[in-house]
């Protein structure tokens, strides 16, 4: 297969990070917490990080192959990579900082990012955004059979990762390179990559597009990973062909799953709707208790009901009136509910 293909073993400090992956012309995601072993998979395709076992190709061209006692040095590894800080050179400018890597493509890759006016700028002057587009620019001047990003928006403020975000989205699909990125952000992760893989304690503990994850989470931490709500019970047949969900935190719930014992009942926030009674629809699952948060995103409000979180239109709580500590109904459908198992 043409593209990037890995396949790793490493011990970390407190878990063995174990890892195959194949990366095509696409963008594909390292996603999950603080500490899962994400970084050292992009220091290992880098060359930075030589794993205990291993082994790394692209395009058939091998990189490293421990069994066989091939490591090739990371500069003469066709890899761009980003990394979290950006690493910029804080004494070199701008033109200067993009140059390192490679002359040829300075002045074409200051147009592509909207920075030729700060050719002559040091590092120290830019913005956060400034700085990202130097790093690309970069990583991009090499040209680059790979490109790595570390946490790529994590060090820029609310306002500027949303517009990044689509920028880097955009160019990434230009570029059409093997890529591979890794975040702790779900929203990074599924705004930037074609497939997710959430890693935790240095496993995969699932891979696919961003979509499938949220539709059909494989374990609890996916499921919370993604947004979702995630509410523990215990799985029991139902009625009508449906399987009941006795909450920990009191009351029941139904689900079109198949399940049996503890699990997890998931239901994404979008799915869930608020309202002063239950309403007379086909939701079968009601939550009623006090509002104890109301948190505004874009023309969107996240509103907690008990242990729900809904996400309603700014209209429609405008409309209702929603106030904290107001009691009100938290409704969603069984097909909307999914069961994860629970240990």
């Amino acid at each position: 297969m043409d593209g990037l293909r890995l396949e790793l073993a490493h011990p970390l400090r407190s878990f063995r990070l174990e890892l195959a992956l194949e990366v095509s012309g696409e963008a594909v995601a390292i996603a999950g917490p603080s500490g899962a072993g994400k970084t050292s998979v992009l220091r290992t395709v880098a060359g930075l990080l030589r794993p205990e076992r291993g082994r790394v190709a692209l395009n058939g061209q091998v990189w490293l192959d421990t069994g066989n006692g091939v490591d090739v040095p990371p500069e003469e590894r066709s890899v761009g990579y980003v990394f979290q800080d950006y690493a910029l050179f804080p004494h070199l400018t701008v033109a200067e900082n993009v140059g390192f890597a490679g002359r040829e493509l300075v002045g074409a890759l200051l147009e592509r990012f909207g920075i030729s006016h700060l050719a002559r700028a040091r590092p120290g002057e830019l913005s956060g955004g400034e700085r990202q587009r130097v790093a690309l620019a970069r990583a991009l001047a090499r040209r680059p059979k790979v490109l790595l990003l570390d946490e790529p928006t994590a060090a820029l403020d609310a306002h500027t990762r949303a517009a990044v975000r689509l920028e880097l989205r955009d160019l990434l699909h230009e570029v059409g390179i093997p890529t591979l990125l890794v975040t702790h952000d779900f929203e990074d992760a599924a705004a930037l990559a074609t497939r997710v893989g959430v890693l935790v304690d240095g496993r995969l503990v699932q891979l696919g597009e961003p979509g499938e994850l949220v539709r059909a989470p494989a374990d609890p931490f996916v499921a919370s990973f993604t947004g979702g709500n995630l509410l523990p019970g215990a799985a029991r047949p139902g009625e009508l062909g449906l399987t009941e969900v006795v909450l920990e935190a009191g009351g029941i719930v139904y689900s079109t799953d198949e399940a049996a014992g503890r699990v997890g009942a998931v239901v994404q926030p979008w799915d869930v709707s608020v309202a002063r009674e239950a309403p007379a629809d086909s939701a079968l699952n009601h939550v009623t208790a006090p509002i104890t948060a109301l948190v505004p995103a874009g023309n969107r409000v996240r509103v907690r009901v008990g242990p729900v979180t809904a996400e309603v239109t700014a209209a429609s709580a405008e409309r209702l009136g929603l106030r904290l500590g107001e009691v009100v109904v938290a409704s969603f459908k069984a097909t909307a509910t999914r069961l994860v198992p629970l240990a």
